[in-house]
């Protein structure tokens, strides 16, 4: 029996993809939960596993292919009874003779039926345990929201829904999903043909570029933006910095300035709960979050990823430069999960590393700050000595640059917070004493 594999909804808001990697070959024999294909959606790499035990029999996709949530990419051979337990087989469609007389007779479905939400066509990323355990417990896994890696369903979802917990949870269907999968086509005023004027090349918007384009879009459509500028003194973190380095890179981590900037920010988050929120407009409220996940963007061949480290308060500087290098070679390598990009309350992005000075970053929505970090530099600064009196002296500032949605955070917000961020990060020691 042929059946069709889709590509899955992979997680919320993700509704199309790029193929890297084609896992299997034509004439393959597959077992349930067997990778098969790489799909790259929005900002990372995920793993799909074949929801059939059988025989690959055609390959629908190449790598470099553009697919949606929908499509079918690859098809395969199984036994009929494992492809009736899979998904259930449709009814056979009328001829077109036989359809008109039959809607006729047909009654119109009780209301209880009508208002039903039809499940969503393809196979849902599942271990094949977590299947046997669905089939058991009777639950159609098209029906739960998977909480694993990717949109992946797990045993507890599977019984969170048995138990009734996902009952109340509606499903997207196949149109609602289609309308939000592509607004940029209909931005902006159509643009004239540029091929008038002269030999033009078109590239398709795809994979992490578009997924920007979406997020940034979204971003200065709903966030009034100000920006704040600053400058933190950091001579004396340059040297501790110096003086650690070795330490911290013999345990695996790596001591930049981002970890010291992660520590201060948490600080300055504490302090000012609201740059730890985000806006309801629709139900007016302020959603004040009690954890502190910061993410940190990371510049790729591909374009900027933002990975999350979760719990920036309450860890170490140790900890910070061994997550952070991790973290930063996982994205870069495209082995982040969609979960590592998820659940940022705050973002820190340094265009030091490439020699940027000031500039005015998008804030990440729905956060409502974010912090861009330039390159030190040495600079003759003018000193009050102790005695009195004033001397200059070189010392390596750094520009900090503080973006606000001003819906819920007023400029002397953002100079409270750059003032506490820049304090902190011109003493270190002291720094690490209080937070």
């Amino acid at each position: 029996m042929a059946r069709a594999f889709k590509l899955p909804d992979l997680g919320e808001g993700i509704h199309e993809g790029e193929v890297l990697q084609v896992l299997v070959s034509e004439g393959d024999d597959i077992q349930e939960g067997n990778p098969i294909l790489e799909v790259e959606t929005d900002k990372a790499a995920v793993e799909i596993p074949s929801p059939y035990t059988g025989k690959v029999k055609k390959i629908l996709v190449k790598p470099g292919d553009s697919v949606r949530v929908g499509d079918e990419l690859i098809i395969f051979d199984v036994a009929e009874k494992e492809g009736l337990a899979q998904e259930e087989v449709p009814k056979a469609e009328p001829s077109p003779v036989e359809k008109p007389e039959m809607e006729k007779k047909e009654p119109a479905p009780p209301a209880e039926a009508a208002a039903k939400p039809q499940a969503v066509e393809g196979p849902v990323p599942a271990a094949p345990s977590t299947r046997r355990l669905a089939r058991e417990l009777k639950v159609d896994l098209h029906q739960v929201s998977g909480s694993g890696p990717g949109g992946r369903v797990t045993d507890e979802d599977v019984k969170s829904f048995a138990a009734g917990k996902g009952a109340e949870k509606k499903e997207k269907v196949p149109e609602e999903r289609e309308r939000a999968a592509r607004p940029l086509e209909k931005a902006g005023p159509e643009l004239p043909d540029f091929s008038k004027w002269g030999p033009v090349e078109k590239v398709p918007l795809r994979s992490i570029r578009r997924a920007t384009a979406r997020q940034m879009a979204l971003a200065w459509s709903q966030i009034p933006h100000v920006n704040s500028m600053g400058e933190a003194d950091v001579t004396l973190l340059d040297g501790f910095i110096r003086k650690h380095k070795a330490d911290i890179e013999s345990k695996g981590g790596r001591l930049t300035l981002t970890v010291f900037a992660l520590k201060a920010a948490a600080a300055a988050m504490r302090a000012n709960p609201r740059f730890n929120a985000s806006l309801d407009p629709a139900a007016g409220e302020i959603i004040l979050k009690h954890y502190c996940h910061i993410g940190v963007a990371v510049n790729t061949d591909d374009g900027l990823i933002v990975p999350v480290l979760r719990d920036v308060d309450r860890k170490n500087i140790t900890e910070l430069s061994i997550e952070l290098k991790a973290m930063v070679e996982r994205t870069r390598g495209r082995k982040a999960t969609l979960d590592e990009m998820k659940g940022g309350t705050f973002t820190i992005t340094n265009v030091g590393p490439m020699g940027g000075g000031y500039f005015a970053p998008i804030i990440n929505y729905p956060e409502v700050a974010i912090l861009g970090l330039g390159s030190a530099k040495w600079q003759p600064v003018v000193k009050e000595k102790p005695g009195g009196g004033h001397e200059i002296l070189p010392r390596l500032i750094m520009p900090v640059v503080l973006g606000i949605d001003h819906r819920i955070l007023d400029g002397a917000d953002a100079l409270k917070f750059i003032d506490m961020f820049s304090r902190a990060m011109g003493d270190p020691e002291k720094m690490l004493m209080t937070v």
